[in-house]
C-alpha cells in the first residue's frame, strides 16, 4: 500500500521530536543517526530514509532550534532602549530552558565551523539577529535614549557582548548567575547610552 504524504509528515515530526530529545539530553556532540534511531525505537535504515547523512541530520537540528526559539513567547509593549534590553535578555541563559537552548547552540558551533554550508547558515542566523537588534537601536536613537552613531556597529557590539556573556555563563554558571547576567547587560547598555559621540 503506498505511503501518503500525511504519513511521511507524521513520521518526520516523530523524527524531529526524537532529534530534539537527543539534543536536550546529549547536545550536538551526542547527535548521531544511531542515537536518534535508538530514541525513536527504530532502525538507522528508517532514519536514513529521511536524513541520508549526519550532515542532513545536523542541518535539520539547526532548523529545529530556530523553530523552537521562534516559538518562545516574546515580551511585548516595550520600545526603544527597553525593547533592546528585552531582546538581549531573551538571548541570555538566565533560565534553565534558555541555558539548555544555549548549550545546544554553542555545541553546534563546532559542527558549523567544520562545514562551509552549515557555517553560512549560522552566519545568516546571527545576521538576522543583528538586524532585529539594529531595529531596536535605531528606535532608541530616534527616542534620544542612545546617542547618534552607526546602528550597525552598536548592534554588532551588543550582540558580541551578549554572546561572550553566554559563553562565560555556560562555562561558569556559579560565577555568572542570572542576576549577574542582568546586571552586566544593564551596565553595558548604560555605557552605550552615555557614550560620547565619535568625531
Amino acid at each position: 500500500m503506498p505511503r501518503h504524504k500525511g504519513d511521511h509528515d507524521a513520521r518526520r515530526r516523530d523524527v524531529s521530536a526524537a532529534v530534539w530529545r537527543v539534543l536536550a539530553a546529549h547536545g550536538f556532540g551526542g547527535l548521531t543517526l544511531r542515537a536518534v534511531a535508538t530514541e525513536m525505537g527504530a532502525t538507522t535504515g528508517l532514519l536514513t530514509h529521511y536524513f541520508p547523512s549526519k550532515k542532513d541530520l545536523v542541518a535539520h537540528a539547526l532548523t529545529l532550534l530556530d523553530e523552537h526559539r521562534a516559538a518562545q513567547p516574546r515580551p511585548t509593549g516595550a520600545e526603544g532602549l527597553a525593547a533592546l534590553r528585552a531582546a538581549l535578555l531573551d538571548i541570555l541563559p538566565s533560565t534553565p530552558q534558555a541555558a539548555a537552548d544555549n548549550r545546544i547552540w554553542v555545541g553546534s558551533w563546532d559542527a558549523a565551523l567544520a562545514d562551509p554550508e552549515l557555517a553560512a547558515g549560522h552566519a545568516a542566523r546571527y545576521a538576522r539577529s543583528r538586524e532585529r537588534i539594529r531595529d531596536h537601536v535605531r528606535e532608541a536613537q530616534r527616542l534620544g535614549e542612545l546617542p547618534p552613531s552607526d546602528p550597525d556597529d552598536v548592534a554588532a557590539s551588543a550582540q558580541s557582548f551578549v554572546l561572550g556573556l553566554i559563553v562565560q555563563a555556560l562555562f561558569s554558571a556559579e560565577e555568572f548567575p542570572p542576576e549577574r547576567q542582568v546586571r552586566l547587560l544593564d551596565g553595558h547598555l548604560a555605557a552605550l547610552a552615555t557614550a560620547a559621540e565619535g568625531p
